[in-house]
Formats: structure tokens, C-alpha cells, sequence
């Protein structure tokens, strides 16, 4: 039995909700993070790509954290048995990220690779949690129509998300649906000023 996620519609797109559910968009962008961070670390990779990717790195996984603590988080909480559990230890390993994503960031270039690979093992840990536990739950318990609006939503917050990670920002809303396309604002004047690149196709 599927128990319905708390969102208002969205306008139906050829009289039906249509796009990616949420499981496939997050299951993708982990095997993308990951294949990322893979290059970033490998021995191969001269210094200048290593930087380009490191700045690259840490703001999608920023941008995919942020949206998860938006819409994921809170659809587990609303639909899986002891969701609140689950989520809370999530956030906290999602917190861990964020501080390792912040010392990437700052990493001078000779630390990067050591920085990369602790972002690394614990992505991997996340995907695995993802994978093995929160995502066969909400396939499971809610309805394909939520799902796919769950990743409609997702892949919007994460237009809006801050493209560096801030560990002390809230996690939970309502106040992170506020506060986080305020300081994403911030963050992208600072990619712009700095040159920074941001996404994988920019690459």
C-alpha cells in the first residue's frame, strides 16, 4: 500500500504528471559524483582539470545535498515507517559531507587528492545508504504520480541551491527552503567574480 507524500500538484504536462521520479534523478547524479570524484583522484589527472574539477565537484554535490534536506528527507519522513530516524542519521553523514566538501574547497593543490578521496568514501557511503535502504522504501510505499513529482521538485531545488557547502545552514523546512536560495544567490555572484566553474558540462 502506497501512502501519498504531502506536495501540492503540478501542472499536468499532456493531461498527465510526466519526468524522471526521484529515484532515477538521485541514482543517476550519485553514479555522476562519483565517476567525478574518480577523476579528481586519479593519478592521471594534470593539475589544472584537478582544480577544475574539484570546483566542479563541490558545488554539485552541494546543489544535490541541498535538494535532498528540501524534498527528499521530507518524503521519507512522511512516508516510510521510522522515516524520522532514518532521515536524522542521513543529515548527519550529510553533514560530514559538507565539512569534507568545505576542506576540498580551501584545499591547497597539493592536498586536493587527499581531500577528493575523503569526499569519495563518504559519497560512496551516501549511495550506498540511498541505494540499499531510502530508495527501495519510497519505491515501495509511495505512489509513482508522488515520486515523479518528488523529482520534478528536486531537480528544480537544485537550480536554486547554494554551490558551496555551508554545514551550519538549516537542513529542514521550512527554513532551508528559504535560506538556501538566499545564500545561493551569494554563491553564484562569487562564481561568477571568481570564475569558477560549476557544472559537469562546463568541464
Amino acid at each position: 500500500m502506497t501512502t501519498s507524500v504531502p506536495l501540492p500538484p503540478l501542472p499536468p504536462v499532456g493531461g498527465e504528471t510526466t519526468g524522471p521520479n526521484v529515484v532515477d534523478v538521485i541514482t543517476r547524479e550519485h553514479h555522476e559524483l562519483r565517476e567525478l570524484c574518480a577523476e579528481l583522484t586519479a593519478e592521471g589527472t594534470d593539475a589544472a582539470r584537478r582544480r577544475t574539477l574539484a570546483q566542479v565537484v563541490v558545488a554539485s554535490v552541494s546543489r544535490h545535498l541541498s535538494a535532498e534536506e528540501q524534498y527528499l528527507y521530507p518524503a521519507v519522513r512522511a512516508t516510510v515507517p521510522d522515516g524520522g530516524d532514518l532521515a536524522d542519521r542521513e543529515l548527519l553523514e550529510d553533514r560530514a559531507l559538507l565539512e569534507s566538501l568545505r576542506l576540498l574547497d580551501g584545499a591547497k593543490q597539493e592536498e586536493l587528492v587527499d581531500r577528493a578521496a575523503d569526499v569519495l568514501t563518504r559519497l560512496d557511503r551516501h549511495d550506498e545508504a540511498m541505494a540499499r535502504e531510502l530508495m527501495p522504501l519510497l519505491l515501495q510505499l509511495a505512489s509513482v504520480e508522488d515520486l515523479i513529482r518528488l523529482g520534478n521538485r528536486f531537480e528544480l531545488a537544485e537550480e536554486a541551491a547554494p554551490t558551496r557547502p555551508h554545514p551550519s545552514m538549516p537542513v529542514t523546512p521550512p527554513w532551508n527552503k528559504v535560506v538556501d536560495p538566499a545564500v545561493a544567490l551569494i554563491d553564484k555572484v562569487r562564481d561568477v567574480v571568481g570564475r569558477r566553474t560549476t557544472y559537469p558540462r562546463d568541464l
